[in-house]
């Protein structure tokens, strides 16, 4: 499709938004909303759903290309957060030293008077930013959430600034926030940050560096003052010897995660029993399974009781949260065996969560797109609480290779349908049947949200 031209206009900022996601047409929607002049470009085709609301929102756009002599002219550029930097497009804009930005930065400076909550961490981001905003919900506080799930961050404020909202400092945003998205801040200033865990991922992107990725995670730290609060994992050791001097200006909240308990600072979890600043919570009820959740519940406990909300009404949030799909998700319990979908399982530092909160002997559905997985750390996790590893792979080699020495029952599958069958016959009452991959989902679905679907219908077939 052929851009739509844009008229010149040398006294009205011009503003280039690269990517055409839920990041960058939300960008694009409070650009316009601004007044900016705005051109939206992709190297891919737009989607139906973004390219209808940008001709909705009479915004110009390219797609399948990147016309420079419509780009390079940009006051500021906008970039999506899955756009690299070693792109052409990229190199381009720093040669011409273009000031980049990305979208929870552009939606920053026209946010008002709010207060920010922002998450980020390897794992357990979007359990906690849910968990947080649900706990702030359900106390009617003026709060909304997205970021890296759900609406994105600009979106949000362009509804806002439509309907007025933008000088109520009562207004409260949860933000799940992603390393690629900390990249590109500058301003960004969080009243509340969470930093949950830091173990390898994305280090593609971070020529192969750990410090590179440590560091990305650590900007949402990078403009906090006096009187803002960074609650980090006191026990995890990457985050621990890469902590920034103690002279930041920060309020710290410690939250530490050991096998058999969750240390905080004046409180602990022990026995699903969470004491937080004298106040004492009880996870038993709900549904946030394994020592994991029990932290991430600590963080978001934590964060309700400084943005003044009761503890009562804690509890009570607590008890009526549902967990998102695909992460440790009980489907069903069927012939008294129960399944769990934890499809977005994709790597095995979540699989050594998932694995840690079984209570029953466990039948592991395992397998996909291998990511060039070391399975060393799950093994006193499977020796001790799986009873058979059912496969779901197109190549089941490398993980029959791993757990072939524990003298478990393994079978091959090569559909959904199929591993939950084999799972089903393996099972007996009182066991449970976990989908927890660890691999990617390419080779047989279209994404992980397409396998736990798949999962779901297989087990309600049963």
């Amino acid at each position: 499709m052929k851009s739509v031209l844009i008229s010149e206009n040398p006294s009205n900022p011009r503003y280039v938004i690269l990517g055409s996601g839920e990041s960058g047409v939300g960008a694009a929607i409070l650009a316009k909303r601004l007044g900016y002049d705005v051109f939206v470009s992709d190297k891919s085709p737009v989607p139906a759903n973004f390219k209808t609301e940008l001709q909705k929102h009479n915004i110009a756009f390219e797609e399948k290309q990147h016309t420079l002599l419509k780009i390079l002219p940009a006051t500021e550029i906008i970039k999506s957060p899955g756009i690299p930097e070693k792109t052409e497009i990229m190199q381009a804009v720093r040669r011409n030293k273009i000031n980049v930005i990305g979208e929870i930065e552009f939606a920053y400076r026209h946010a008002g008077k709010c207060r920010i909550v922002a998450i980020t961490g390897s794992n357990g981001k979007t359990t906690t930013t849910e968990l947080v905003y649900h706990l702030l919900h359900h106390a009617k506080l003026n709060v909304r959430k997205g970021g890296n799930i759900g609406n994105s961050f600009a979106r949000m404020v362009a509804e806002d600034l439509d309907s007025q909202a933008t000088d109520n400092e009562e207004r409260i945003f949860v933000l799940e926030t992603s390393s690629f998205q900390l990249d590109d801040i500058q301003e960004f200033r969080p009243k509340i940050a969470i930093l949950l865990n830091i173990t390898p991922d994305h280090l593609d992107r971070y020529d192969y560096q750990m410090d590179n990725y440590v560091r990305a995670k650590f900007r949402i730290t990078m403009n906090q003052k006096r009187g803002d609060i960074f609650i980090y994992n006191g026990f995890d050791p990457v985050i621990i010897s890469s902590l920034p001097p103690s002279e930041i200006s920060t309020k710290r909240k410690t939250i530490g995660s050991q096998p058999n308990q969750i240390a905080v600072r004046k409180g602990f979890v022990k026995d699903g029993q969470l004491r937080i600043a004298q106040h004492q919570f009880d996870l038993t009820p709900t549904a946030l399974r394994g020592p994991h959740n029990a932290f991430n519940a600590a963080c978001a406990v934590r964060t309700a009781l400084l943005l003044g909300v009761k503890p009562d009404t804690i509890q009570e949030g607590l008890n009526t949260f549902k967990p998102p799909a695909h992460r440790l998700e009980k489907v069903a319990e069927v012939n008294g065996v129960t399944y769990i979908n934890d499809s977005k399982a994709t790597n095995v530092d979540s699989v050594f969560y998932a694995l840690q909160a079984m209570d029953q002997p466990t039948i592991w559905i395992v397998g996909g797109q291998d990511k060039g997985n070391d399975y060393t750390p799950l093994m006193p996790w499977v020796e001790q609480k799986v009873k058979a590893i059912v496969c779901m792979g197109l190549d089941n080699s490398k993980i029959i290779s791993a757990f072939k020495d524990l003298q478990k029952p393994i079978v091959e599958t090569h559909s959904t349908q199929e591993a939950v069958n084999k799972a089903a016959e393996l099972a007996a009452i009182g066991d449970t049947v976990l989908l927890s991959p660890a691999c990617a989902s390419f080779d047989l679905f279209k994404n992980y949200e397409d396998r736990g679907n798949q999962f779901k219908q297989a087990v309600n077939n049963l």
